[in-house]
């Protein structure tokens, strides 16, 4: 049987052979206070009622809404507060102080608010006009016991971590976090802080693939090479412990592209050796022989960056439970763009929302790969199709937002 083609996939193609046998990668025991930005492995069901007991929702005197009648007055039986709940029967004629959140007397079927009252003594009289509002909160108005309120493969922020520790969860069963470790290769490259020579540059791809992967849910680490020569690159990733191994650089294949010469001393299999795709049509990836993923990024910025979005992003969801297709959005051109060329390109853009509440995008002038000014702008990807038409202003347009908070 002939091999499959493992150039110029298209993104689908490609994203569809990294994803192929990408599976969460385990679970661990979290206390909730530590569980914030975690992928949920295991559902979180309600074990009782919330609220477990009709709750006043205002300040106020608890009574018999038959009691309720013109000049009527009511003798004061006790108070009811939020964890002192009044214990005994609110009989006829009788009315219980009551607060937010204390559970409504057995008897009583009404809270009158305060500023409706009048107390004299051991004597209240309401000016409650008629029908008023019950202000009580029903037992189970949240949530009741058996009801599942977190599913599975969510990501906890802190409303969802709100409502588990409403359900009385103290730890949280959550998806182990992909190790990932990210090697930015070139002897044209100088970390932040250091001085470069005249034909250098300051390297902030591995800086900013480091942050989107904490973003994402993994773990980061940051590998430097002993020398830009395909030994050191192996030796340098050789041992280290991780679940995805992402390069920066070297990915094409010019003399000085040395990235995959380097993992085929550790037994690389390629999988993905081209992607039609503008910026970074030199995106590979495979598996080494030890099983570990690796993503081959290209070095210019724009293009790591955007293939980050388009496969990083996915495989790292994949690895933790969660939904890896990328969610696009449908947004007007704010202004025309040209016919597309054979790859599907992926143009940085800014999104906004127009008057009449549309979602409205304009894709910035230049598109150049190396440029990371216009990436720190940018907040969209425009998706243009192989061969698309020129498109014009207002025309619909394909959109993967961009998280930027």
């Amino acid at each position: 049987m002939a091999q499959a083609p493992l150039k110029n996939l298209t993104v689908e193609e490609a994203r569809a052979r990294m994803l192929a046998d990408a599976a969460p990668l385990g679970v661990e025991t979290v206390a909730i206070g530590k569980a914030l930005g975690r992928v949920l492995a295991q559902a979180v069901d309600a074990a009782r009622d919330q609220p477990p007991f009709a709750a006043s929702a205002m300040d106020g005197w608890a009574i018999l809404r038959a009691d309720l009648t013109a000049g009527a007055a009511f003798s004061v039986a006790g108070e009811s507060a939020a964890g002192k709940a009044y214990a005994g029967v609110v009989g006829p004629g009788q009315t219980v102080r009551i607060f937010t959140g204390a559970p409504v007397p057995a008897g009583a079927d009404l809270v009158v608010i305060q500023e409706e009252a009048q107390r004299d003594g051991n004597t209240v009289r309401f000016a409650a006009g008629e029908d008023p509002k019950a202000n009580i909160r029903p037992a189970g108005g949240d949530f009741r016991a058996g009801d599942r309120l977190l599913e599975a493969g969510v990501r906890l922020d802190p409303w969802r971590l709100s409502l588990a520790a409403a359900a009385g969860r103290a730890s949280l069963e959550v998806a182990r976090r992909p190790r990932v470790a990210i090697l930015a290769t070139g002897d044209e490259l100088v970390q932040p802080g250091g001085t470069p020579a005249p034909d250098q540059i300051f390297e902030s791809g591995s800086i900013a693939l480091a942050a989107l992967v904490e973003t994402w849910g993994g773990l980061p680490t940051r590998l430097t090479a002993a020398a830009d020569n395909a030994q050191a690159i192996a030796a340098s990733v050789a041992d280290i412990d991780a679940d995805l191994i992402v390069t920066v650089g070297g990915a094409s294949v010019g003399d000085h592209d040395l990235v995959k010469p380097a993992m085929a001393r550790l037994g690389l299999g390629l999988r993905v050796e081209t992607i039609a795709i503008r910026p970074g049509k030199p995106t590979w990836f495979g598996t080494l022989a030890d099983g570990r993923r690796v993503l081959g990024l290209p070095g210019n910025p724009a293009s790591a960056l955007v293939c980050a979005e388009l496969f990083l992003r996915p495989l790292l969801a994949a690895l933790t439970g969660r939904d890896p297709e990328p969610t696009m959005i449908a947004a007007r051109l704010a202004t025309p763009l040209p016919p597309n060329g054979p790859r599907e390109h992926w143009m940085r853009a800014a999104l906004s929302i127009d008057p009449q509440g549309r979602a409205i995008v304009a894709a910035f002038a230049d598109q150049d790969s190396s440029l990371v000014g216009v990436f720190s702008r940018a907040d969209a990807l425009v998706r243009r199709s192989v061969n698309a038409v020129a498109a014009s202003a207002g025309d619909i347009v394909d959109v993967l937002p961009l998280a930027r908070t």
